[in-house]
């Protein structure tokens, strides 16, 4: 090859490799302009749920937390820095720990049937009722209700003189009861009308659960020769240990919230059987205008929640690594 040939060889070489790297650097350019757009397009739905994000969670908890550091009250006075004097008068005050003793006691109370019932509507209308629908309309019905009119209901039924608890008791040939004016029975006649009001979420979850098992499971035991309660106890209740985990979970918190419906059906009335933490934490702050020791309060509510979600998780996470 002689030289001029070698040269123009070269020359055309150099030429594609310069394209080469030339077009590769435009690619990435164009891959890495194409990548920021892409973000700032995220940021751009992103920016509406971050900005209600921080002006409606993260700057309440702050501005909670700061208060109850302060003798802030609703009229707008005081608001001076206070330390820990709220805490410790929180930690001391024998109606806080009352109203704690019945929001553990209402949470007991409404969890296990919450869980009991809607456990059994939810397998009864799996297993086949004629009718599935309005069984499923009829459970669920209760729970789109408002927390008012739930509450106005069951101060009808209630009622001492005209209500049907008390007709259905007569029936029965027992001594009628004042459901909200004794201190005996209006804790359970909250009970009785929280559980008839929120099970319907329950068996839901239950029932969505109860779908995801496969029938095939029911038809090798079938074959087997299980009958009906051993598929239930041996097939049934195993695979919804999740779903019961996950409602136990929901119903203790949704619990621990009581007020709605005990200050309502009480007419707005304190009581030292159903006043619960968080009515308290009302009265602290809207009835006793003491702003600063009702958030105070309310953060010590806060920790034991914590602590309450943090010993079930640790007691799930303990059972998963037994099996």
């Amino acid at each position: 090859m002689t030289s001029a040939a070698r040269t123009a060889t070269s020359s055309a070489a150099a030429g594609t490799t310069a394209t080469i790297i030339t077009g590769g650097a435009d690619a990435g350019r164009r891959r890495h302009a194409g990548g920021r757009s892409e973000h700032l397009i995220g940021w751009a739905f992103l920016t509406p749920f971050l900005i209600a994000f921080v002006l409606f969670l993260l700057w309440p908890i702050a501005h909670g937390l700061y208060l109850s550091f302060t003798n802030q009250s609703l009229t707008g006075a005081g608001g001076s820095f206070v330390g820990f004097d709220n805490y410790g008068e929180a930690l001391t005050d024998p109606v806080m720990w009352g109203a704690l003793r019945n929001t553990a006691w209402f949470t007991f109370l409404s969890t296990i049937p919450l869980v009991l019932i809607a456990l059994v509507m939810a397998v009864l209308v799996d297993r086949g009722l004629p009718g599935q629908w309005l069984w499923r309309l009829s459970f669920f019905m209760p729970y789109l209700l408002a927390s008012t009119v739930i509450s106005q209901i069951w101060v009808w039924i209630f009622n001492p003189q005209i209500g049907a608890a008390n007709n259905i008791l007569e029936a029965m040939g027992l001594e009628p009861i004042a459901w909200l004016q004794n201190p005996d029975t209006n804790m359970l006649a909250i009970v009785i009308a929280t559980v008839w009001w929120t099970v319907g979420f329950n068996f839901l979850l239950y029932l969505a659960a109860l779908q995801n098992i496969p029938p095939q499971q029911y038809e090798a035991a079938a074959l087997d020769g299980a009958g009906p309660w051993r598929q239930l106890w041996s097939i049934t209740l195993p695979q919804l240990g999740q779903a019961t985990t996950l409602i136990l979970l929901l119903q203790i918190l949704a619990s621990l919230k009581l007020f709605d419906q005990a200050y309502q059906m009480l007419g707005g009335l304190s009581s030292d059987t159903t006043r619960s933490i968080v009515q308290y934490i009302y009265e602290a702050g809207f009835v006793g205008y003491r702003f600063g020791y009702s958030a105070a309060i309310s953060y010590v509510f806060f920790a034991l929640i914590i602590i309450v979600a943090v010993a079930q998780a640790l007691i799930v996470r303990g059972r998963k690594e037994m099996r």
